[in-house]
């Protein structure tokens, strides 16, 4: 019996399956090599960018007030003079190597800034890290942590950090715990972030302390994890974001009441009236859901002062929602009503906004950002940029005031770079796209 054989001049075609596997094989080993050459790049820039972070010059500040542990576990500092809080927020560094000069625009903003206010704390309210690939290059939202925090570190500043919802994405290559845990380093001289309890939701819900030497708290300052995305908007491109969760604020309401005490006992020791109301401040990522009905109701009312409203300062820069708070309701507010101790709150999260407005007796402050990085062409821009500097009297009063990163009194280690210092202006509020 004959066979067919294939002519000579013919070749014999591989099978489909064999082609396919090829072509993937192919594709993978180039997929790897990018890959491999792009985390050799991005380990590089790293080093060099930590590198950069340590040769800012120490802060230098006359008798500064070194925080210790009180009885309870809180980090407290202890002063009959003014206490003066930094709050920075979107620094946005991004970490990969698509970013190396916005990164170090960012770290000379914020040395330069830390140097000249000289601050007895920093508090930075969210998105140190940006590690959105497409901007950044990198997934690895750890780089811009170490990065950051070699900063800090070596300005010698006490600080801590509430997360925002940039700094653990869920394409991140480390979650919220592992940031935390990093965060939490025992080896950091100067960094006073915790985890938080663990009952409560998030990481780094904590509270800072300041006694006067008498022992009497004068102020307490609250930190928050306001987390990230909700409702199945993983990626945040809904602009879906979440609240401050039910725990946090029963967390919240117990730790005032137990400070309350504790101040109480202190007075009637010292033969004074007791006082049950701690004064206190909060400080979060994503702003509260108050601040968009304030400024609604202040803008409806052709931005002037209304019964609940009184304006401060400042101008609300973002386009449509304006005021992109969590999509839901929480109790957080009514309770800071109820209990009478906390005078005022401070965010981030939109760059744009730096108004400082009173609603309902409670001051809602937006910092000024760093950002270099995140809003198209932000880096050429200046407006926006720059930090709120917050004083707390010895009797518990603050006021607060927003300063930009140009003025001359911030001087750069390294040269600053030429922006424009573009109008920002409020959006009418028929124009305002509610929900």
């Amino acid at each position: 019996m004959k066979t067919k054989t294939a002519p000579a001049d013919q070749a014999v075609k591989a099978p489909k399956g064999k082609k396919a596997l090829k072509v993937l094989g192919i594709i993978f080993l180039c997929v790897a090599l990018i890959a491999g050459i792009t985390a050799g790049v991005n380990a590089a820039l790293l080093q060099s960018s930590k590198a950069k972070a340590a040769s800012f010059a120490k802060v230098e500040i006359e008798n500064q007030l070194v925080p210790e542990k009180d009885e309870n576990g809180y980090w407290t500092f202890v002063t009959d003079r003014e206490f003066k809080i930094l709050q920075l927020t979107d620094v946005h560094i991004g970490g990969g190597y698509m970013t190396a000069k916005k990164d170090a625009m960012a770290l000379n903003a914020v040395a330069a800034m830390i140097t000249a206010e000289k601050p007895d704390l920093v508090v930075v309210t969210g998105d140190i890290s940006y590690p959105v690939p497409f901007q950044a290059g990198t997934f690895n939202n750890l780089s811009s942590a170490k990065v950051f925090a070699t900063l800090m570190e070596q300005l010698g500043v006490y600080w801590t950090v509430c997360f925002g919802n940039h700094d653990t994405e869920a394409y991140s290559y480390y979650s919220r715990a592992q940031i935390s845990e990093f965060y939490s380093n025992d080896d950091f001289a100067y960094c006073l972030f915790e985890s938080g309890p663990e009952e409560v939701d998030g990481y780094g819900n904590q509270v800072i302390n300041v006694k006067n030497s008498e022992g009497i708290i004068t102020q307490s300052l609250f930190v928050f994890d306001s987390h990230s995305y909700v409702d199945g908007d993983i990626l945040g491109i809904m602009w879906k974001y979440d609240n401050i969760h039910e725990n946090q604020v029963e967390w919240y309401k117990n730790t005032v009441l137990a400070l309350n005490a504790q101040n109480n006992a202190v007075l009637k020791e010292l033969g004074r009236e007791e006082n049950s109301a701690i004064k206190s401040l909060a400080f979060m990522h994503i702003p509260l859901v108050e601040q968009k009905d304030a400024w609604y109701e202040y803008a409806e009312n052709g931005f002037e002062d209304t019964e609940n409203v009184k304006y401060i300062y400042g101008v609300a820069g973002e386009s449509k929602k304006v005021v992109y708070s969590g999509i839901k309701e929480d109790n957080l507010f009514e309770t800071m009503l109820e209990l009478g101790s906390t005078k005022g709150t401070f965010c981030g999260h939109d760059h744009l906004n730096n108004f400082s407005i009173e609603y309902k007796g409670i001051r809602l402050t937006y910092s000024l950002s760093v950002d270099y990085l995140a809003y198209p062409g932000i880096k050429n821009e200046g407006t926006q940029r720059g930090c709120t500097v917050i004083t707390v009297s010895p009797d518990g009063s603050f006021d607060c005031k927003a300063e930009n990163y140009y003025q001359e009194k911030y001087v750069s280690q390294y040269e600053k770079e030429e922006v424009t210092m573009q109008m920002l202006e409020n959006l009418p509020y028929d124009e305002i796209v509610k929900e």
